[in-house]
């Protein structure tokens, strides 16, 4: 990673940090344990790709940075409440995320829920109470949008597909149609709500940002695997080795270490390709995908 990138990175990362905290409810606001473990969930922690990815397509279009911060910051918010959603018993039973207890183990399962619940109506509150369009009709999409992204054909959906895939051999196509929903919606969603916030690009031009997005969500979940597979719990800050543990089918298990690496290196180069007609225009967008497809932990 550049410089140029990493000041970039860090700048837009302590951005949204203290918007989050500045919209999350105040810690000795009522009820209490609540609010508390809705900041101890969303805060101090995470690379935030997803907002680096919403602001790295504001900067595509020239989009105003306050309307794209909302957008970063909704889908941040669905996000988190999928992660602590997913660290429950019930779900992926996990006790470390982000370096630290996860949010049932800090508080309890029931407070988990209502944490991920109620991140997820604040997320869609956001986009519903500021002008991110000049067309009431795209922000209404925007929002509609977010919600498939979210739900039973977006992410919940491809969770759904990943507890009824466990203990089971998935062929690859299987194993991409799990993570283009689990994982993938909400990256290219990030992507297009940054967009979005500006009416700069035509329908061709929007189709081709979403492939875009769509081969740098799947690239995403194969380095997941693939750190899952090498890294260390405490390089990861979540428990490692955990996919094979639960035998969960992964692209390690179905590819190999070497097949997968190989895949997220034409997954990026794909993505590259998407954005070739951008120009220099999609500089912090292919720098973002270097810094997805390169990170160590």
């Amino acid at each position: 990673m550049t410089a140029d990138f990493q000041n970039w990175a860090s700048d837009c990362q302590a951005h949204i940090e203290v918007f989050l905290a500045s919209r999350l409810p105040a810690i000795d606001c009522i009820p209490i344990r609540l609010h508390k473990a809705m900041r101890y969930s969303v805060l101090g922690g995470g690379k935030r790709v997803r907002p680096l990815l919403a602001f790295a397509a504001g900067e595509l279009v020239q989009a105003d940075k306050a309307r794209v911060t909302i957008a970063a910051a909704a889908v941040e918010l669905i996000h988190v409440y999928s992660l602590v959603h997913d660290d429950l018993p019930c779900m992926d039973n996990d006790v470390l995320r982000r370096g630290k207890p996860t949010c049932h183990v800090e508080f309890d399962e029931a407070t988990a829920l209502l944490t991920g619940d109620s991140l997820q109506t604040l997320a869609f509150e956001l986009l519903a109470e500021k002008k991110l369009s000049d067309t009431p009709e795209i922000q209404l999409e925007m929002i509609a949008q977010l919600a498939r992204a979210s739900g039973s054909r977006g992410m919940a959906g491809g969770q759904a597909f990943d507890l009824d895939s466990v203990g089971k051999t998935l062929s690859l196509p299987e194993l991409e149609f799990m993570h283009i929903h689990k994982t993938g919606a909400l990256i290219r969603a990030a992507v297009m709500l940054g967009a979005r916030c500006s009416n700069h690009l035509n329908e061709a031009q929007l189709k081709q940002l979403d492939h875009f997005a769509k081969c740098i969500g799947l690239a995403f979940q194969v380095v997941d695997d693939l750190l899952d597979a090498e890294a260390t719990t405490a390089t990861l800050g979540k428990t490692a080795g955990k996919d094979a543990e639960n035998n969960k089918p992964t692209y390690v298990s179905i590819l190999g270490i070497n097949q997968a690496r190989e895949l997220a290196q034409k997954l990026q180069h794909d993505a590259y390709q998407a954005l070739d007609h951008f120009g220099d225009n999609a500089l912090r967008l292919c720098q973002v995908t270097d810094f997805i497809i390169q990170r160590k932990f």
